[in-house]
């Protein structure tokens, strides 16, 4: 269900969906200012093992018409909620994401981590998972690690096996069908989803811009939190009638 947190009806409708095995304290640091800038919605990846029923799921619980803010695997949803309903999105943030189809190589991958998950207790994600999900000189932060791992074990093993499980098929095709104003931003040390795979999105997207953040791995929101929220907060500002 999404949970509104910010009660001003005159301000938009933010509806933000977070990465694989992340959860909605991704936006923890960005809150209060999130909050500033429009009532939030938090979309939940948790409960389905395709991309298109997570955009199902998240249509059901979102709000007439919003501002969508996708990061990493939620760019993947964000993308398939742009096919599925784009009447009822005004604007478009797709944040350290892809549209790129998997490799045989990651299915196979995901395969085996699947057989493997399905048959020991689930103790989060390996410390190699997590430090290749930040900037390299901060691959050894605890306490961000600590609030990576944790909200992995938030999840859980069933959402960790329905989530990798769900297949990312190429969209770079469909992005041309988007319409509303879009910002796609990357990061420059980000591991996970290179600046070229951003720029061929925002090539793609007719009335798109982007911004890559300098000395950033790939957890924006936990490791510039406050640059990301600078960057959302002007681009809004430009895209979205108040």
């Amino acid at each position: 269900m999404a949970l509104p947190v910010n009660q001003d009806q005159g301000l938009p409708q933010l509806l933000l969906l977070p990465g694989f095995m992340l959860d909605q304290t991704l936006w923890d640091d960005m809150r209060d200012g999130l909050a500033q800038l429009g009532q939030l919605h938090f979309g939940d990846l948790g409960q389905d093992d395709s991309i298109s029923a997570m955009a199902a799921r998240v249509l059901q619980n979102a709000p007439p018409r919003f501002v969508l803010i996708g990061f990493s695997m939620g760019g993947y949803v964000a993308q398939a909620i742009m096919q599925q309903a784009p009447q009822r999105v005004s604007a478009l943030a797709l944040l350290n994401t892809s549209a790129r189809q998997q490799d045989p190589r990651e299915i196979a991958g995901n395969r085996m981590q699947l057989e493997l998950a399905r048959q020991v207790p689930f103790k989060g994600l390996t410390s190699r998972a997590l430090a290749s999900s930040l900037h390299p000189e901060r691959a050894h932060d605890r306490l961000l690690l600590d609030r990576l791992q944790a909200m992995a074990l938030r999840n859980g093993k069933e959402v960790f096996i329905r989530q990798l499980s769900a297949l990312r098929s190429d969209g770079y095709a469909e992005l041309e069908n988007i319409r509303c104003p879009t910002l796609v931003v990357a990061s420059s040390n980000d591991q996970l989803s290179s600046i070229a795979e951003a720029e061929l999105m925002a090539a793609r997207i007719p009335a798109a811009s982007m911004v890559v953040i300098e000395d950033c791995g790939h957890m924006t929101p936990l490791e510039k939190p406050g640059e990301l929220l600078q960057i959302l907060s002007g681009w809004l500002s430009q895209s979205v009638n108040r």
